[in-house]
Parts: structure tokens; sequence; C-alpha cells
């Protein structure tokens, strides 16, 4: 089978290796599409994986299945994630399940930009969701990263009815945060970037205010945008400290600031513990999501909410993945970059 091996970003080679075999608990998946996330494109973060096949936004379908495998059966359209909680542990029960041991030792393999993906038994009881017949199979690569912002927006940093929230960086995140924020009750959505297609792309999709911080202070945007009153909940999308530090100028009283992508390891954001206690400032993070995530967020897919066809804007077929990666590293004039493994059972 052919795989997209990641050996540096602008290092990704087509290759050949031979289709996983299967353990008695485990399913193997044809696939059809797989999404590219922001995060494979972090230089830190993918040279301490290379040389890997990455990929974990896919979508396929089963096309054989251990032994021992229940509840699923051969034909199943089916979206996988690539780590799965085991939801027993004391982090599961607390709803924090990227921090189960479980699931930081979980993958698939060997990753969605491949041909065919073995998923262990373990994701298979505890992550994998049958696609339903009215979402198609692009609408289900975006079930992973929908799911994170559930994550953020629902139980991480809440928002609450009428809230002014700020995303700051409207790229394939960024404008998917967005949509949830407008679903979930946000009263004024204001986008904050340096690209003018970005930022015209979040008027498009509902936001009230777009923010070229290129041209016009952060803070300063925001208060024009909010009568002065500030954000009440700030999502920073860079793994930027200067993104961080310039998030922390926008805040209103009792406002939330959430972190939704890490800085380099060796990097700190200072911040002022009198202005956070003064101000009741809560700073926090979300990192992936969980099971209960995943079935909200495909509802929300399935509402409407956050498709495909709003979001998705460069294709690429297997071969070509390198550009893939080069279109999201760029960060340019694009928002969501899809590799489609199979034409055929994309398109259904």
């Amino acid at each position: 089978m052919r795989v997209a091996r990641l050996y540096d970003l602008d290092d990704v080679r087509i290759e050949e290796q031979p289709i996983p075999e299967l353990g008695p608990g485990d399913a193997l998946v044809k696939m059809a599409v797989c999404g590219i996330c922001t995060s494979d494109t972090f230089p830190w973060y993918v040279r301490r994986k290379a040389p890997a096949v990455l990929g974990h936004e896919p979508a396929g379908r089963i096309v054989q299945l251990g032994t021992d495998a229940e509840g699923y059966a051969v034909g199943d359209r089916v979206f996988i994630h690539h780590h799965a909680p085991c939801m027993t542990c004391r982090r599961c029960r607390q709803q924090e399940y990227s921090m189960c041991k479980a699931w930081r030792e979980s993958s698939i393999d060997p990753g969605g930009l491949a041909e065919y993906v073995r998923v262990p038994g373990h994701n298979l009881r505890n992550d994998c969701f049958v696609i339903p017949n009215d979402l198609s199979m692009e609408d289900a690569a975006l079930i992973e990263p929908v799911a994170c912002a559930v994550q953020a927006l629902k139980r991480k940093s809440p928002i609450q009815e009428g809230d002014h929230v700020l995303v700051v960086g409207a790229g394939m995140m960024g404008q998917i945060l967005m949509l949830v924020a407008r679903h979930h009750g946000a009263g004024n959505v204001i986008a904050a970037d340096r690209v003018p297609y970005r930022l015209n792309k979040a008027l498009e999709l509902g936001a009230q205010k777009a923010i070229d911080v290129s041209t016009v202070g952060l803070a300063d945007g925001v208060a024009d945008a909010t009568n002065g009153d500030m954000a009440d909940l700030i999502v920073v999308c860079p793994g930027s400290i200067a993104a961080m530090e310039d998030a922390l100028t926008a805040t209103a009283p009792g406002a939330t600031v959430c972190l939704f992508t890490p800085s380099a390891e060796d990097e700190r954001l200072p911040i002022s513990p009198h202005d956070f206690w003064f101000n009741h400032i809560t700073l926090t993070a979300s990192y992936s999501c969980g099971p209960p995530d995943t079935a909200d967020a495909m509802d929300l897919i399935r509402s409407g909410a956050v498709t495909a066809d709003l979001i998705v804007t460069d294709r690429f077929p297997l071969d070509r993945a390198g550009e893939g990666f080069a279109t999201v590293s760029a960060a340019q004039d694009t928002i969501k970059t899809l590799v489609i493994i199979d034409p055929e059972e994309a398109a259904s």
C-alpha cells in the first residue's frame, strides 16, 4: 500500500509498505480522505516525530475485522480517532481524556495518510464512530477538529449566552471555533488575523468583526468591536508567545483566555498575577478531545453548523500530499486542506 511519510516539512515521500496485519480485536480500514491538521506543520512537533506517517483526521470504510472485533461490520463507513482513552481511569472520570495514559499510548497504524489503516481493538472499542448516512466522507474528516473545538468551548472554557468571543488566528481551527461559538450562543464573534482572505472568510461565515492585526492593535480593535466592553472569551490559535501576550490585552473583567495551541517546549509566557487577580481573569488550555466531544461534533456537522462545504478550500490526492502540507504551512489564502486517498469513496 502507499503511504505519505513525512521526513521534514518540505520532505514528504510517497512510499510503499505492507498492509498492516490485524490482531483479534482490530479492524482494517480502507482510507477515503484525511485532513491535514495545522499541528502537523509545526516544525518542532514534526521533527520530534519524523519520519512518520501523520494524519489524525481520517475517514474510511472497514474492509476486514479481526476474529474478536465486535460492534462493527465489514462495509461500515467509520471515523477513527488516532488516540483513545480507557474511559475508566481517574483522568477519564474527570473528563480529562487526553491526560489518560491509554490515550497517550494508543495510535492507529500507520497514520491516516495511507491507503489502509489498522485500528487497534482499544481504539475501535473506545473512540470509533460509524458515519451516519447523511454525512459525506469529507464531512466525517472534520469530526476530530470540530470535536477539539467542542471541548474548548463547551467544557474547558464554556461560552455564556451573549458573550463577546474573540478568536485569535482565523485559519482552519479559528474558523471552526467561530462557527461552534455561534452555535453555542456567542453574541459577538470577532476574528483576528493578518491574512485578508481569512478575515473575509470569517465575515462570510458569520463573524461580526474581523480585525487585521497587521494594521490595528488587537486591544484597540476589540474595544471598537465591543463598544469598550472587551472580550469575555478569547481563544488563541497560534502557538506564538506574542499572540498569547497580545490576547491578554483584550480581556474584559472576568474573561477566560483559552490557549488552543502549545508553544514550543522551551518558550515561556509572562503574565501579571496582579492583573489576573484584580480582573478575575482565567487562563486555561484545551488539548485534543474525548469521545463525548466526538459525538457532539458529529451532531454539529449533521446540523449543518460546520460542514466541508463551508470550510474546505483545498484538496490534494495522496501522491501530492507534500503540496498539501506546504499549503497548510504557508497559512495564506486557504482554510481547510484534505488529502483525497480514494476519490470515488471520498465523494460518497
